[in-house]
């Protein structure tokens, strides 16, 4: 490190290069240019972003493909409003970032100074922890507790907020120092006990089911997933964001589990006798019916973050500790169990309720995204926006490496999917990468499209355009009377024009007998970015399906002639 005094700017620069941060995204703005003046000199590369929205969520992409923390760099007021969905969406789904918001000076703050948000105290909600700097000589120490915070424990996003004059002032360079933490504690190792009694418990079950989270990939522990599944014969249910934990061609998986997972997932949890989530919340979306679900199960919970315990579903045994060595220590002290009959059972529910779809008539989503999955051999690195291209998505594209699946779970941010997948790319410029979206979730930031052809990077957006909001059309039509409202995209743009006015390669499908040949043309594209615009039936609803509210038993293979009761919960 330096000797030399260092404007604060500079001081945040030189602690991100100690990190190796390779990457910036942002929109840069008057109280954020000492941050921009740090970024001349440093090798540090800046991607400029169209949209702070848009620059978090390549943040993030970047940093679920990549597994290193994302940086984004903002200015004050609406320039770090910008960023609170991106920070919700990164919050839920536990991912590393450090935001880094300009702001006016010190003796402006709370006087309503021009673009004078308090950033900090609106973040709370939505960030792992806020900064607001007000002494120059703390930029060191925050800086390391934001990257530390940010990556440590369950990963979150970390906001720091610098007023101008304290990244304008000179400080005293200082080398890293022990963190102080007082209150964050990070469980060490599993509590053996715990450990025993889940190894018991395990034992006994005749038909068990583990349900994977994402908190297996964060921790790097698919392998240890793997040998305890093929040890005890366990099939294994991956969360939407746990797609890649577990192999998806691998003859224990069952898919995700869930309102729109698969049928064979569904039933096997049904009728389970005990359930281990590890690295997973019990998110509403696959328990539903708290008081329907797994009923006749034990349930066994590995989580780092305590505050899940309990929280949802009331676990017969807690393990609180990080999922890979907690995994470890397990398979050290496993004994044999006798599941071969429930294997058994659960190959005839995979050939009694298949995904499917019909490839008759207008052309289908469902196909689209099949084709490309299989093209691509399952090894580009997915990302989606949120709705029914999402939950197809999810059903089709098998995924068997860990962070190839992008998707926003939590928070079901609409226009992440496209963002999120530039993001990937700049992280990954060796692998193929596709963006799955629809025409809704695209245009809330295809502005981003410029950023790409900028960054001549080779991305692949797979539009599956039906002029709708199709979920909740989709919601309407069968909850609601079929009385739509607001889910009509007329005025939607020619999207291959738009793509070529952008300077990015256009392609269209109209119908399912070109579907194999655009898509083999995209993906042999590698030039710049480039545009599929599949026009696919505008009324195909997503199945399986558990309404709102309901219990996996409820779960709905097609749609019903019966009027249904609205559901309890949103979209």
């Amino acid at each position: 490190m330096t000797t030399k005094k260092r404007t604060g700017a500079e001081a945040i620069i030189d602690t991100m290069q100690q990190q190796e941060i390779e990457y910036i995204f942002g929109v840069p703005g008057g109280n954020a240019i000492p941050l921009f003046d740090a970024l001349v000199d440093s090798p540090i590369k800046f991607v400029l972003t169209r949209h702070e929205q848009g620059a978090i969520h390549m943040a993030d992409g970047y940093a679920r493909a990549s597994g290193k923390t994302g940086v984004v760099f903002v200015t004050s007021g609406p320039g770090s409003t910008n960023v609170i969905t991106g920070l919700f969406t990164a919050n839920m789904d536990s991912v590393p970032l450090v935001v880094i918001c300009g702001q006016q000076i010190t003796a402006n703050l709370g006087m309503d100074a021009f673009q004078e948000a308090d950033i900090s105290g609106i973040s709370y909600p939505v960030v792992k922890h806020s900064y607001l700097i007000k002494n120059p000589n703390d930029i060191f120490r925050i800086m390391e507790e934001a990257f530390y915070l940010a990556n440590s424990g369950r990963p979150g996003p970390v906001l720091v907020d610098i007023p101008k004059d304290v990244s304008s002032a000179l400080v005293e360079p200082r080398p890293a120092g022990d963190l102080h933490l007082p209150g964050y504690h990070i469980p060490k190792e599993a509590d053996m006990s715990a450990l025993e009694h889940a190894a018991s418990l395990l034992e006994q079950a005749a038909r068990p089911v583990i349900i994977a989270g994402q908190g297996v990939i964060i921790s790097g522990a698919e392998k240890q997933l793997l040998y305890l599944a093929e040890k005890l014969r366990i099939p294994v249910a991956t969360t939407l964001l746990g797609k890649g934990g577990f192999p998806d061609h691998h003859e224990l998986c069952l898919g995700m589990p869930g309102m729109h997972g698969t049928a064979y997932a569904n039933k096997a949890l049904d009728a389970c006798d005990l359930v281990m989530a590890i690295g997973a919340r019990w998110d509403d979306r696959i328990v539903g019916n708290k008081a329907k679900f797994c009923t006749r199960a034990k349930k066994i919970h590995i989580d780092i973050d305590a505050s899940e315990i309990d929280k949802v579903i009331q676990a017969d045994c807690s393990i609180i500790a990080d999922a890979k060595p907690a995994l470890e220590a397990l398979n050290g002290i496993l004994r044999r169990s006798n599941t071969t009959e429930w294997i058994k059972q659960i190959a005839r529910l995979k050939k009694s309720f298949p995904l499917k779809y019909k490839k008759e008539g207008k052309l289908k989503a469902q196909y689209v995204i099949d084709e490309i999955c299989r093209l691509s051999e399952s090894r580009a690195i997915v990302t989606t926006d949120v709705g029914q291209h999402q939950m197809w998505a999810a059903q089709f594209c098998k995924t068997d490496l860990p962070r190839h699946w992008l998707s926003s779970g939590g928070a079901g941010t609409m226009g992440y999917g496209f963002p999120a997948a530039i993001g990937a790319q700049i992280a990954r410029p060796d692998k193929t990468v596709i963006a799955i979206v629809g025409d809704g979730g695209f245009q809330m930031t295809l502005c981003e499209m410029a950023t790409a052809f900028v960054q001549k990077l080779p991305v692949k957006v797979l539009l599956l355009n039906n002029n709708y909001l199709g979920m909740v059309r989709q919601w309407q039509s069968m909850f609601y009377d079929n009385r739509l409202s607001g889910v009509d995209l007329e005025g939607n743009p020619n999207f291959v024009k738009l793509a070529e006015s952008y300077g990015w390669k256009g392609f269209r499908i109209k119908r399912s007998a070109d579907v194999r040949r655009v898509l083999r043309e995209a993906l042999a594209y590698t030039q710049g970015p480039c545009l599929i615009d599949a026009e696919v039936e505008q009324h195909t609803n997503v199945f399986p399906m558990i309404p709102a509210g309901a219990g996996l038993c409820d779960m709905l293979l097609e749609a019903p002639k019966e009027k249904l009761e609205k559901p309890k919960g949103g979209t």
